[in-house]
């Protein structure tokens, strides 16, 4: 038979124990909402058709949509010339393929240490201080479409839907690649529409909530240079 005098103080501690459990502080479990995840630059279901490649951009979407045998294998966005540097429309065929290239027009000012001191450099027209040389953008998976230096490549897209090059058209590095692994020379490109306005979209209000956006990544180390073309 158990004691009563040791039953109470079991109680107790059970209620003790009960008391600590009540106040305990909750864990910090974070209820902050994460932004939704930004919209795909490109989608390619391809690999499998066959035919000849051709590409039809689409400079009002700022979208390329390429076709394998007559029919649709991917898209992805893209990014024209800006204002003052139209991309030219009408029908090319891809006149060269290059997996590297560097463009002889733009590109940036380097130190003598290979530090970037201008980002936006136009050869024979920005002044390159002693000790330091241009060197050229580059343009990789270059695609050219005109005798005069207008081509596809990979670039950085830093606004998704508004232009941003000096008049080539930039496609995201993964899509640049692909395209160039089935794209000949003597491909058919077809360039339609009207660039919109390069000017990003305009602060909100005083007071007025920002849109939700995620931050561009930073470019991966063999884009370091890449094309301002």
């Amino acid at each position: 038979m158990v004691s009563k005098y040791l039953l109470f103080p079991a109680a107790l501690l059970s209620g003790f124990c009960a008391a600590l459990t009540s106040c305990a502080v909750p864990s910090n479990h974070s209820t902050a909402k994460t932004a939704p995840p930004a919209p795909p630059l490109y989608e390619w279901h391809g690999d499998d058709m066959q035919g000849p490649t051709s590409v039809k951009i689409n400079l009002d979407e700022q979208k390329a949509y390429i076709y394998r045998g007559g029919q649709q294998a991917g898209w992805t966005m893209l990014a024209s010339g800006k204002s003052g540097h139209a991309s030219p429309t009408g029908t090319f065929s891809v006149l060269e393929k290059c997996e590297q290239k560097y463009s002889n027009t733009y590109g940036v000012i380097e130190n003598s240490e290979g530090r970037i001191i201008n980002g936006d450099a136009q050869a024979g027209v920005t002044p390159v201080p002693p000790g330091c040389r241009f060197v050229g953008a580059s343009m990789p998976y270059w695609m050219r479409l005109t005798s005069y230096g207008v081509g596809m490549h990979a670039g950085i897209i830093p606004d998704p839907g508004l232009p941003a090059s000096h008049g080539c058209i930039r496609l995201p590095p993964p899509m640049a690649q692909k395209l160039f692994s089935v794209i000949s020379e003597g491909s058919r490109v077809v360039v339609s529409g009207s660039a919109p306005s390069s000017k990003p979209t305009p602060a909100p209000p005083h007071g007025a909530s920002p849109p939700v956006a995620s931050a561009p990544s930073s470019p991966p180390p063999f884009l370091r240079n890449l094309a301002q073309r």
